[in-house]
């Protein structure tokens, strides 16, 4: 029990003054002093009582505003716990990867790996780990084919010296099926359907072939040169560059580099020709005023498409991005925001395209989704940065639309539109809400590529392997969770998740790519907090209302639905059962 200072010292007077009051009067004194004595305790007695309640008083509202302060405390703690469902096992687990990732940061990359692979379970494809025997590695040589190999090899080798279809075509077909492995065979298939004039078979036989073995510089010399040869400029080109960014290592990425740049400007001049022919031909049938209105970028005509395809995919990304920006409500807190850029500018760093001005920017909108424009203008929903758990995720995430513009995915969907089609028919525009737009809509074989391009210059950027990887996997779970039938946007448009889940494991595996590296778990937590701090200071927008209110009113009315429904269900079963009962009894 504490007293204060006050009592302490009235106490002491107390006691010394009784003592000094005792030891000098006489007794006979006694008597005569006792009604004055007894008026002095009174007084005291008092005074005592008076400093007693007065401390009591104090010492209450000190409690009261103690108590007041650790509510206010715990209600925070609380609320934000509460935000953020977390149990008890995932703050522990959150603090491990916090551990880890200082440890890592700090240059003890051996106790942090430790701690990661603690807290990652390993896959099934490494427990498992003969993924080697699952694609042979490429050969060139006959002789290291079987005896069955090396026979469909010869009888091929002797029709084309005699001419003799039977024996060209029948004995390599089988040999590219049953080996795929011998690059050659592939090679010589894709010429002699070339030389029958059949064009369009040699170049799928070439793009298998591609798929199954990307790196293989020979291959991919054929598939150039056939592209070339049906003035596929731009496909050339970007086989060339793919090959170029995803081995930068190797001798000859230099030289795949140029054809890369030399393609594209046969492409631009191309586009040059067509144009003249198409602004004649618009002029003779007074087409030239045709537009597309009612979108995001407002009236864009075929004439200016092509002007913009011209010019090139910094170009295009630039003015797409530029009118994106007016239209869309952006997060402008500089925190968030360099937090973004700086997460992408390690990935940017290490994507091989220096030719473009990268840009990231933070969309107030709390749906899962991400694009970038042509040129490397990446746009990223802030409910991107709040359902994801680690930077490394977002760094992914990042990873993967940078893919899509290094390899100029995007700008060879515009390209490939015809010259009365504006933009926007390959990039979405916005209605009245944000959520409305989504990613381009590119084909799987774009999507994987983007996948494991992405995972690579994850890695090459400092980040654990499994950051894409980890995003799919949580974009599944968030779907499960809700129990959405239609997965978040970004997905929606892109390959089944376990599928591009089970390729990009086996990327990582098969390349020893290090899965164990930065995660970058604090920091991301951070900023996800203030993102929906931000968030839900928006929503008490008017701005907001106007954006959103529809989604509000469409998301009021399915729940209200799913009630209704749950509640017939319910009345259903309980009717059933009622039957159910009555069936006994009369029974």
């Amino acid at each position: 029990m504490k007293f204060s200072s006050n009592i302490i010292l009235i106490i002491l007077s107390i006691f010394v003054s009784g003592q000094t009051a005792l030891a000098i009067k006489p007794i006979r004194e006694i008597n005569q002093t006792n009604q004055s004595q007894q008026n002095n305790l009174l007084l005291t007695k008092e005074t005592i009582e008076s400093a007693e309640e007065s401390s009591n008083n104090q010492k209450d509202r000190g409690q009261t505003e103690e108590n007041e302060s650790q509510a206010e405390v715990e209600a925070e703690i609380e609320t934000t716990e509460s935000k953020k469902k977390l149990t008890p096992e995932e703050i522990a687990r959150h603090n491990k990867f916090t551990e880890a990732d200082k440890l890592y940061l700090a240059g003890d990359k051996i106790a942090a790996a430790q701690i990661y692979r603690q807290l990652k379970k390993p896959w099934s494809i490494e427990k498992n780990k003969n993924t080697e025997e699952n694609k042979p590695q490429a050969i060139y040589n006959p002789q290291q084919l079987s005896p069955g190999g090396k026979v469909y090899w010869r009888i091929h080798q002797e029709g084309l010296k005699q001419q003799l279809e039977s024996k060209i075509f029948t004995p390599i077909e089988l040999l590219v099926k049953e080996y795929p492995e011998f690059i050659p065979g592939h090679i010589s298939y894709a010429e002699v359907l070339e030389s029958y004039e059949r064009p369009e078979e040699a170049l799928q036989v070439l793009e298998k072939a591609v798929a199954l073995y990307p790196n293989e510089p020979k291959l991919l010399t054929a598939k150039i040169e056939a592209d070339v040869k049906e003035e596929r400029w731009l496909d050339a080109s970007v086989t060339a560059r793919q090959f170029a960014l995803l081995n930068p290592k190797h001798t000859e990425a230099e030289k795949f580099t140029q054809l890369a740049d030399e393609y594209l400007e046969e492409y631009k001049d191309h586009l040059r020709s067509q144009l003249t022919f198409n602004a004649i031909g618009s002029v003779i049938t007074g087409a030239v005023g045709f537009a597309l209105t009612g979108n995001l970028f407002g009236p864009i005509s075929a004439i200016e498409t092509t002007i913009m395809l011209m010019r090139g995919e910094s170009a295009i990304g630039e003015s797409v991005a530029k009118k994106a920006q007016k239209r869309l409500p952006m997060v402008e807190d500089e925190e968030v925001l360099q937090y973004v850029r700086d997460v992408g500018k390690k990935i940017t760093d290490v994507a091989g395209r220096d030719d473009f001005e990268y840009e990231f920017h933070v969309i107030m909108d709390d749906q899962l989704n991400a694009f970038a424009l042509p040129g490397g203008k990446v746009f990223v929903n802030a409910g991107a940065i709040m359902n994801m758990n680690s930077e490394a995720e977002l760094a992914g995430l990042l990873a993967h639309e940078v893919s899509h513009a290094a390899l100029s995915h995007g700008f060879q969907l515009v390209a490939r539109g015809n010259f009365t089609t504006s933009v926007v028919q390959y990039i979405p525009y916005v209605g009245s809400a944000a959520a409305n737009l989504i990613v381009l809509d590119y084909s799987r074989d774009m999507e994987r590529q983007a996948d494991l391009y992405g995972t690579k210059i994850l890695v090459s950027a400092g980040y654990a392997a499994d950051g894409v990887r980890n995003l799919m996997v949580t974009l599944d779970e968030i779907a499960k969770e809700d129990d959405r039938p239609i997965p978040p946007a970004w997905l929606s448009t892109h390959p089944e998740t376990k599928e591009r889940i089970s390729y990009i494991e086996k990327l990582i595996v098969e390349n020893k790519l290090d899965r164990y590296a930065y995660e970058g778990v604090h920091r991301h937590s951070q900023i996800k907090e203030k993102v929906e701090k931000l968030w839900e200071e928006y929503k008490e927008t008017d701005e907001y209302k106007e954006r959103y209110g529809d989604r509000e009113d469409e998301e009021k009315r399915a729940e209200e639905a799913e009630g209704v429904e749950e509640a017939e269900e319910a009345e259903g079963a309980e009717g059933a059962e009622e039957a159910e009962e009555a069936e006994e009894a009369e029974e």
